[in-house]
Order: structure tokens, then C-alpha cells, then sequence
């Protein structure tokens, strides 16, 4: 039996996790972290993480791998299998998640014993990372593993990140083979630095994400262009260009662009302007881009490097690192561009040079990526007259820009193209990895455009593909209330143990379905003596 089990990213953006059952073995696709508003109750992973065989990882972000110390620290010890990429990078953003996770502990710790209350244990810690960066395996695009007895892996190029990729799984069970392909993250098309997403060959069975399945980016902006007019305004007036971005591919764009706008001379009387790159994040990504991993740049890069040109650094560029680099860059009454993470402005340096430039109405504030709701870019960009910064109110006088199209992602028709490029039709197509509604409207621009059967499952939906994926176990639909956000954000791990302990009870109650009466009223009054040692009395929940 074939069995995929939905998880996470199920009628939401963040935190993909499937598992895919053939017969006894197990194997996790992606273990995202949740990140942002959340939409519904994931299920539990079915099984403890020990019981899990491998996992399998599309990309580096941390909405797809993010959660993967925290199996390891809840005994997970398989492999991890992902591209040279995808690995390299997962170096410093497992660590450097691990790091807010251990931050935050003891903020919330401090806080904790100020008001007397329990103590505040991390999703994991920087060993934990650590010991999860020790079980990768990698492999090249197209390269062929067997990773379990009759189950082969294989990598094709997403075009989403460095080393993203869409996942081949090809399952021989009893002579027969089942081939199925989880997209993972598709990319925008044209963009710098890497390739375009590679279309599919053949798949019985298809998962794709749908985070643009509902829009188009329309005609493609003349980004240089944009940029040069932005920056050249700003420089004549005096200011500062600061630029809110994600420090992993999106920096390392902005600085691919400010090379070419550098190299053909497009800024008229600021020779040599300076460029500052403010996140160690973003400085360590960076390194990795220009450290030579040829196996995942285009056609253009590699020509760069052809003829000895960094596509990515250039004469007046400043890598900041420590705090002291960081304050400097304010001290520094020269006009320049800053480049500085988070790219939603809810943390990090950027917040320090939006108090030192949000005031000035000769800086210019530059948004090159998505600001979700209630984020401080999207109050900025929303027309706020102050915004709080460091316990301070602070002016919005600044020029606001805004580049349109920049997206990691492909659009609806490209990701309708992508489907649509395999030689026959699949069995099914699952939608997942997009906001509740758009996962629906995709899987139904599937059917109507492309005439392939397509689903767009919820979490804790079970599909039973030897049965020509046919849904054997609906999930339980639960919305999720802002007082369940705040309590998901807190959970320990300790917590999660406890949850996946109670679904393997669960599991073997159904076990027993049949046995000895005799057995079974044994087995009843243990959990019954268990549950009355731990429920909580009426009066107790009414205090809280």
C-alpha cells in the first residue's frame, strides 16, 4: 500500500510537511516551520519521529526545513537528503534559527520569572541543529538514488532558490512502479543568478505548491531601470537608499542587479557609491552564491565567471558582520545603499536604519518584496504618519518605492505550464502550499485548463494511491482562533512529544480492534486509571 499523508501546507502557505507511507516505510517530504497567520489546526505527525526513515528536503527556507532539529531532537536519526545547495545553506539557517529559538527562550524565560510562571523550553537548540546538519546526504540535479529497498530519489531544478528542487520518488512495490512528484517551490522564470524551474517528464502522481496559483505578474518590469531611478534621485538629494530584503536570494538579486547598474555606468555623479550588505544571515548566503557551486547558476552567470567576474560583488560593496559594522554604517554621513534583513521589517538590523532614515525626506525607503499584514513594512507602506521603533516614535517622512513583479515565485500560468509539460496524464494532481481559497481555485484551473484530476487536500486527508489516490481518512478541519496561534507559538518540545504519544495510542487501540474481551477491559481501565491521574477538575479550567 502507497499512502500520502497531507500535514502541513494544506490550504496554507507555510510550514509544508507530507508523509508518504509505502508499507512499512516512512518518509517525510519537507518539515516546515509555520511562519505568519495561521489558518488550521495541522495534524500530528501520525508516528513518532524515530519511526521515520528518511527525509526527503526541497529547499532551504524555513518554512520547508525548519522544524527538522526539532525532529532530530525528538529522536529522529535517518537520513536527510537534499542537494549541495540546499545543504550549504541549511548550515546557517538551521543554525540561525536555532539561535532565535534559544533568544527567545530566554526572553520568555525572563519575562517567566517575573511573573512567577513555568519555564519556557525552545523548539530545539543550536546542537540540535547541529546534530540534524550531520545526518544530510546530498546529490546532484538528475542523479538517481535508491534511498530505501524499492524506492529511488531523484532532483530536478525548481528555480526557486540555489539548490532548490522539484522531488522524483519512484516506488516499485511488488513489480509495479508508481512514480510521483512533489514540485516543491517553483520559481519565477528569468531571473538572475539561477536557472529557470525545469519542466517534468512523466508522474503518476503530482504535488504542487499553488502560492501564486490565483495571480499573474504581468509583463516583466525593467528592473535595472527601476532601480537606477531610484537610486540616482536619492544619492542627488543626499540620502540613503534602504532596502528591507530577505537575506537568502533575495540580497543576493538586489546585488546581482547593483553590479550590472555599477558596470555599465547608470548612476550619473556618485562614482563608486557605496553598497552595504547589513545581516549576517544575508553576509553568509552571499558567500556561499559567489563560492563557486556552478552546477546551479545560468547561462549568463556562468559566463561572468567565465571571464573572472564575481556576478555579485563589486568596487564600493561593504559586507557588515558585527554590530560595531552595523552602527558604523550610520555614522557614515556619505549617501549609500543599505541592504538589510528581515524584508517585512519585523526584526533584525534593518529596524535600526529605518530609525536612522524613516525621519529624512531625503532617504528613500525601497520595498522589493511581499509585506504581509500587520508587519511594519506593511504599515509603512500603508500610509503610517509615525511608526514605533526601540520604545521611540519615529516620523514617516521618507520617499516610500515599492518594484513591483521581484517574486520567487512562478505565476499561475506558470505554474499551469509546469503541470501541463508532463507526456501523459497523472492519476491525480494534490494542491497544496497556497492561501485556503487559492488552493481550491488552482486545483479547478487544473481540471478545467489541463483536464487532470486534481484535489487540494487538508491537513490530516490520507489518499490511498494504490487505489488510484483515493482519499481513505479525512483530517479534522479546525479553523485556528488567535488564542490557539499564541499557544502553537509557545509549544515546547516536550509538548509535541506528548501529542505524538497520544496518536500512537490511538494507533494501537486500533490495533486491538477484535481482541480478547478480556484484554481490552485491561487495556480500558489503564488509560481510564490514566486520565483520571492527569485531567484537569471542572474548577480548575473555570479559574483558568
Amino acid at each position: 500500500m502507497i499512502k500520502l499523508n497531507f500535514l502541513g501546507a494544506a490550504h496554507e502557505v507555510t510550514g509544508s510537511c507530507t508523509l508518504l507511507c509505502v508499507g512499512d516505510k516512512r518518509i517525510l517530504i519537507d518539515c516546515g516551520m509555520e511562519q505568519g497567520i495561521d489558518t488550521y489546526e495541522n495534524a500530528v505527525l501520525p508516528v513518532l519521529p524515530m519511526e521515520i526513515d528518511a527525509i526527503l528536503l526541497t529547499h532551504a527556507h524555513i518554512d520547508h526545513s525548519g522544524k527538522i532539529p526539532a525532529m532530530v531532537a525528538s529522536g529522529y536519526s535517518g537520513p536527510i537528503y537534499s542537494t549541495v545547495a540546499t545543504y550549504r545553506l541549511c548550515e546557517i539557517m538551521l543554525r540561525d534559527s536555532a539561535h532565535i529559538q534559544e533568544q527567545e527562550a530566554k526572553w520568555q524565560n525572563r519575562k517567566a520569572k517575573r511573573a512567577d510562571a513555568g519555564t519556557y523550553t525552545p523548539l530545539y537548540t543550536l546542537n540540535d541543529a547541529n546534530k540534524a546538519l550531520e545526518l544530510f546526504k546530498t546529490a546532484s540535479y538528475g542523479e538517481e538514488i535508491e534511498i530505501l529497498d524499492g524506492i529511488k530519489i531523484s532532483f530536478q531544478d525548481a528555480g526557486h532558490l540555489l539548490g532548490s528542487s522539484s522531488i522524483y520518488i519512484r516506488v516499485n512495490e511488488h513489480g509495479e512502479e508508481t512514480t510521483l512528484l512533489f514540485s516543491g517551490d517553483l520559481g519565477n522564470v528569468r531571473r538572475p543568478l539561477i536557472r529557470d524551474p525545469q519542466m517534468p517528464s512523466e508522474a503518476d502522481y503530482v504535488i504542487v505548491e499553488s502560492t501564486y496559483g490565483d495571480r499573474l505578474h504581468g509583463e516583466r518590469p525593467d528592473y535595472e531601470a527601476q532601480f537606477t531611478e531610484i537610486i540616482q534621485r536619492t544619492l542627488d538629494r543626499g540620502g540613503n537608499v534602504v532596502i528591507p530584503s530577505f537575506a537568502i536570494g533575495r540580497t543576493q538579486e538586489i546585488l546581482y542587479l547593483i553590479r550590472k547598474i555599477k558596470d555599465e555606468g547608470l548612476i550619473k555623479g556618485h562614482d563608486n557609491f557605496l553598497v552595504y550588505v547589513d545581516s549576517p544571515l544575508a553576509v553568509e548566503a552571499t558567500n556561499i552564491y559567489s563560492s563557486g557551486l556552478t552546477d546551479y547558476y545560468d547561462k549568463e552567470t556562468l559566463e561572468l565567471l567565465s571571464r573572472g567576474i564575481d556576478p555579485i560583488k563589486f568596487k564600493g560593496l561593504s559586507l557588515a558582520i558585527t554590530s560595531d559594522d552595523s552602527r558604523a554604517i550610520n555614522e557614515n554621513p556619505s549617501p549609500k545603499v543599505i541592504i538589510s534583513a528581515s524584508g517585512m521589517c519585523e526584526a533584525g538590523r534593518i529596524r535600526h536604519h529605518l530609525k536612522h532614515n524613516l525621519w529624512r525626506r531625503d532617504s528613500t525607503i525601497l520595498f522589493v518584496g511581499y509585506q504581509s499584514v500587520g508587519t511594519l513594512g506593511r504599515k509603512i507602506i500603508e500610509g503610517a504618519e509615525y511608526v514605533s521603533l526601540f520604545g521611540e516614535d519615529i516620523a514617516v517622512c521618507a520617499e516610500l518605492a515599492t518594484i513591483e513583479g521581484i517574486s520567487g515565485h512562478a505565476d499561475k500560468n506558470m505554474l499551469l505550464d509546469w503541470v501541463g509539460a508532463l507526456k501523459r496524464p497523472p492519476k491525480r494532481v494534490f494542491v497544496n502550499h497556497g492561501a485556503d481559497t487559492v488552493c481550491d481555485d488552482f486545483a479547478l484551473a487544473i481540471k478545467q485548463e489541463l483536464g487532470f484530476e486534481a484535489t487540494a487536500p487538508y491537513s490530516g486527508d490520507v489518499y490511498d494511491l494504490t487505489l488510484g489516490g483515493e482519499c481513505i481518512e479525512k483530517g479534522a478541519i479546525r479553523r485556528v482562533t488567535p488564542k490557539v496561534v499564541s499557544t502553537k507559538k509557545r509549544a515546547t518540545v516536550v509538548y509535541e512529544r506528548l501529542t505524538q504519544a497520544g496518536a500512537r495510542l490511538m494507533s494501537i487501540i486500533e490495533q486491538n480492534k477484535g481482541g480478547a474481551n478480556k484484554d481490552l477491559a485491561r487495556f480500558t481501565s489503564q488509560i481510564e486509571a490514566l486520565c483520571e491521574k492527569w485531567e484537569i477538575p471542572d474548577y480548575f479550567k473555570k479559574k483558568k
